[in-house]
């Protein structure tokens, strides 16, 4: 087995929620050759639509904190905790941004900087779906 590969054999669902296409594009390339299944979403809106239209939610969403629309990524953090808590969820954002939008969830605040590191964001996928299979 491939080190990119997940350890498991059914793959695994990820959301990308990220408002720049190219950005959006390139890391769902990396992870979909990693072995999971990617959904993307350019928007907060059209991440929540996704979100409340599949039967089987993904395992994972990768947001950027600046999505953009009507809410941001910790807006969809927020919602997602409500009413999906069996999601897990990884924020990315440039420090600036973070800090902004942060206020009320320092203890929440991004996992990942941008740009991103594909194995970096490989790794941190790994982690919170391990930490979410441990439970």
């Amino acid at each position: 087995m491939a080190d990119d590969e997940p350890r498991d054999r059914s793959p695994q669902s990820l959301l990308i929620a990220e408002s720049d296409v190219l950005v959006r594009h390139a890391i769902a390339d990396y992870l979909r050759r990693c072995g999971y299944v990617v959904i993307e979403a350019a928007s907060f809106e059209e991440a929540r639509t996704v979100l409340e239209g599949l039967p089987e939610k993904p395992q994972l969403v990768l947001s950027d904190v600046e999505l953009g629309g009507e809410g941001n990524g910790f807006d969809l953090r927020r919602r997602a905790a409500r009413e999906w808590p069996e999601i897990e969820f990884v924020l990315a954002g440039n420090v600036a941004a973070a800090a902004q939008a942060a206020g009320d969830l320092c203890e929440r605040g991004p996992h990942l900087s941008r740009p991103y590191d594909p194995q970096l964001v490989l790794d941190r996928i790994r982690r919170a779906l391990a930490t979410r299979t441990a439970r």
